[in-house]
């Protein structure tokens, strides 16, 4: 007994120096965005600017030449609706994969499976041309469809579904259910967890998505927060301090989520490892 919890305590201070080595990038750029420019690189580093220059670094990024402000609600607008687009495809998908019996659908499973190994830069080029057909190259419309479907998704849904008992699905359809209103309103509510796990990552993939914006967006009105940050460091790249302003402000909604849902993606993981 005694050695496992001296097993446990190294564990433990292991995985919070760990922790602190990983953070350690993060609590530099939050410090050097509120310092002046000529302390960004002082030697050994100020963790506690002794000059505070934040609001002159954030008001500078913000009210700048950049329109920060646009940006962020293009990224806000398309993360949105894509997490809506993906969970809604992905839970359908998934409800069917699982409770509903059709020929052939174990192998149509699987060939959806199958496309998760598909490189995304694989099928730029198709992509692109298939978007300039129907004219969606350019538009937030066409950059929400290509997050719309998620195959790892489907696939952790598919996992949370499986856990439903069958009986359950049985005895709604005997009392007249269709599979709409089971999905509707006892599959999902069932599986509230994975939703959650699925919304948080979807968001946070959405989010940080360059390469998409970066191919399918012309119009600078258009562009995301990632184009943004890039546009910002074309014209302030050598001010370290207002790059890492604008860093900060890029991954604000991220450290929301990050605080604000981390139990649900914990709660949901947990959950969905024993079921299926």
């Amino acid at each position: 007994m005694q050695t496992i919890r001296v097993n446990r305590v190294l564990v433990t201070v292991l995985m919070a120096v760990a922790g602190i080595f990983f953070i350690m990038p993060f609590l530099w750029m939050l410090s050097a965005s509120f310092k002046p420019e000529l302390d960004v690189m002082k030697y050994p580093i100020q963790w506690i600017p002794e000059t505070w220059r934040a609001i002159e670094n954030y008001r500078e990024v913000i009210f700048g030449t950049v329109p920060f402000g646009l940006y962020y609600w293009n990224s806000i607008k398309v993360t949105l609706a894509t997490t809506a687009f993906s969970l809604t495809i992905s839970s359908m998908a998934a409800y069917g994969f699982s409770k509903i019996a059709f020929k052939g659908r174990d192998f149509l499973f699987l060939v959806v499976l199958a496309t998760f190994m598909i490189p995304s830069q694989a099928v730029l080029v198709p992509q692109f041309i298939i978007y300039r057909w129907f004219g969606l190259f350019d538009s937030h419309t066409g950059l929400m469809l290509l997050g719309a479907s998620g195959v790892l998704g489907t696939f952790m849904l598919r996992q949370f579904f499986m856990g439903i008992n069958n009986e359950i699905i049985e005895s709604a359809r005997i009392d007249g259910a269709n599979h709409w209103s089971i999905f509707c309103k006892i599959a999902l509510p069932l599986v509230t967890p994975g939703l959650a796990t699925y919304m948080i990552l979807r968001f946070i993939w959405t989010w940080n998505d360059y390469q998409g914006p970066l191919v399918f967006l012309r119009s600078e009105n258009l562009y995301t927060i990632q184009l943004g940050i890039r546009k910002f460091s074309d014209m302030h790249g050598e001010f370290y301090s207002l790059m890492m302003a604008g860093t900060v402000i890029a991954i604000f909604p991220l450290l929301l989520i990050f605080i604000f849902g981390q139990k649900y993606v914990i709660a949901g993981v947990a959950s969905g490892s024993v079921k299926g």
